[in-house]
């Protein structure tokens, strides 16, 4: 094996003893279905931006009010792939979840867990597949998106369309945090892939967590402020295809 025999085997008995799941993931745990994250070498944040702009500022609720044409122009290209697809990750918590009490806490907006499968997702910064008018309210798809202008307007009122996805400068939705923190508060198990719990609140909210099981995967060392029962070095469909070729397993 690539990765180490024995935390592979520690990791499946882990997730096969626990009552409660939390899977907390970052765009790392979709960079395997070809979408970039953002802070690494090859991430968003180190490529020039066509419009000398931070990203920041591309992504921030003021550029949505007063750039919106640059800002859709940007979101489109960057930040919607209607061809990618859920990888091993998505897939082998997708399966998980038919015989584990499992949720999923995702900072990305992909919408690849469901896609792959899964049902209880909790998506904290909101997901491109969801659109609605300022205005009205009307909801729009990612097709209909797709279909429209660049700018997007409803088609009832007239009104601005807005991406479902949580802005910089924009808080998270009290609801979706609450869900996560009933979540983690339940939890025995809790994996945290594919981030590198640099983006706040979001990160914050793992505190919650209040048990001693904590499995952290990533490529590249990541702080945490808790202590690790586990940390794998690797990519994360990569890791869970190695827990897959063990055999007799309950999971």
């Amino acid at each position: 094996m690539s990765i180490a025999n024995d935390k592979i085997l520690e990791f499946k008995k882990m997730i096969e003893n626990a009552n409660h799941i939390v899977f907390f993931g970052g765009a790392g745990v979709s960079t395997e279905s070809g979408l970039p994250d953002f802070r690494s070498n090859t991430g968003l944040y180190k490529l020039k931006s066509k419009w000398d702009r931070p990203y920041e500022i591309m992504l921030s609720h003021d550029y949505f009010e007063q750039e919106t044409n640059n800002f859709y122009k940007f979101y489109r290209e960057f930040m919607i792939d209607t061809e990618a697809k859920p990888n091993y990750a998505h897939e082998f918590l997708a399966k998980l979840e038919k015989n584990k009490d499992l949720t999923i806490i995702t900072q990305n907006i992909d919408g690849l867990h469901q896609i792959a499968g899964s049902k209880n997702v909790i998506e904290l910064h909101g997901s491109v597949h969801r659109n609605y008018c300022t205005q009205c309210m009307s909801l729009y798809s990612l097709e209909d998106i797709l279909k429209m202008d660049n700018i997007p307007y409803c088609k009832k009122c007239g009104g601005l369309i807005k991406p479902d996805v949580v802005l910089y400068d924009e808080g998270l939705d009290e609801m979706t945090i609450t869900k996560a923190i009933i979540a983690l508060q339940k939890a025995d198990l809790l994996i945290v892939a594919g981030t590198s719990l640099t983006v706040y609140p979001a990160a914050g909210i793992i505190n919650y967590f209040y048990g001693n099981n904590i499995v952290l995967i990533n490529t590249v060392d990541v702080k945490i402020n808790r202590p690790i029962q586990l940390e794998i070095k690797g990519k994360i469909g990569e890791v869970f295809k190695e827990i897959d070729k063990i055999g007799d397993s309950n999971l």
